[in-house]
């Protein structure tokens, strides 16, 4: 009889997956928080590099927003937020993903008797998890250096909610995605990091969209990191902050259009691009 077994009325009674599933996700999440954390690269790229940017940019660009009475350093905490929760859920995830196939990490955790998608929940964990302190600190930093005023209201972080649950389901599935897609680990950095900078210049998150060319935003539109960015300015700016916005309002609706549309396309190029095992060469 398997250690998972059990006997009930006389036979054996194998333990339900939804138990197994549970009990290896918990166990999934332990593993993937500690293996991140050995790594001091990853963990200063992922969670001191978006501290070490805000403290530069807030400090040295600390001018108020023409027409509002919202200094630019404020700005950066929600941009930066924004781009810290893509950066964890799509560049590191990423990376680590092809870094585990490449090792065989993950062909011999095909091979054992893990629910594969246990896998799957240990990522989300690590990311959701890497988030919140991220964000944490973000915030703390932004209160004690930069003023901001964090809100009081049930609302807005309603608002911060279900932005950061969607944002970071959306950056999990791209992650996992274009990880199965990248032809290896040592060629992941050069791949991602160019366009995800670029993209968080063009987004909002470093220069003000009312300093960009339109073409520029509308292109920046067309990726989650944008709007991830709006919605927290929604949270932590005040709402006269909305004449800033290219639209003149928060656009909520939207939001959540483009982060389930994201969910979607990256859940679907998941399923056909992730491999447990890499490609012969």
């Amino acid at each position: 009889m398997r250690p998972t077994d059990a006997v009930v009325d006389g036979h054996p009674s194998v333990d339900p997956w939804p138990s197994r599933l549970i009990r290896a996700s918990r166990q999934r999440i332990r593993c993937e928080l500690r293996v991140f954390l050995r790594e001091p690269a990853a963990v200063g790229f992922t969670l001191a590099f978006p501290v070490m940017m805000l403290v530069l940019f807030g400090a040295v660009f600390n001018d108020t927003v023409p027409n509002t009475n919202v200094s630019y350093s404020q700005v950066y905490v929600a941009g930066i937020i924004a781009a810290g929760l893509l950066n964890v859920g799509v560049l590191a995830l990423a990376i680590g993903i092809a870094t585990e196939r490449d090792s065989g990490a993950l062909k011999r955790l095909a091979g054992t008797p893990m629910p594969k998608a246990a896998y799957f929940v240990g990522k989300v964990g690590l990311v959701l998890t890497l988030s919140l302190a991220q964000i944490a600190v973000m915030l703390t930093i932004g209160r004690l250096m930069f003023g901001l005023h964090l809100p009081t209201d049930a609302g807005h972080w309603l608002t911060f909610a279900w932005v950061f649950v969607l944002g970071g389901a959306a950056a999990t599935l791209l992650g996992v995605a274009i990880g199965g897609l990248l032809p290896s680990a040592k060629s992941a950095p050069a791949i991602l990091n160019v366009p995800f900078v670029a993209l968080q210049f063009v987004s909002g998150v470093f220069i003000p969209f009312d300093q960009l060319p339109r073409w520029l935003y509308n292109v920046a539109g067309w990726f989650p990191l944008r709007w991830i960015g709006q919605a927290m300015r929604s949270v932590f700016l005040p709402d006269s902050f909305r004449s800033v916005e290219p639209s003149g309002s928060w656009q909520h609706g939207r939001v959540l259009a483009v982060l389930v549309a994201w969910c979607v396309i990256g859940g679907l190029t998941a399923l056909r691009s992730f491999r447990w095992v890499g490609r012969e060469r």
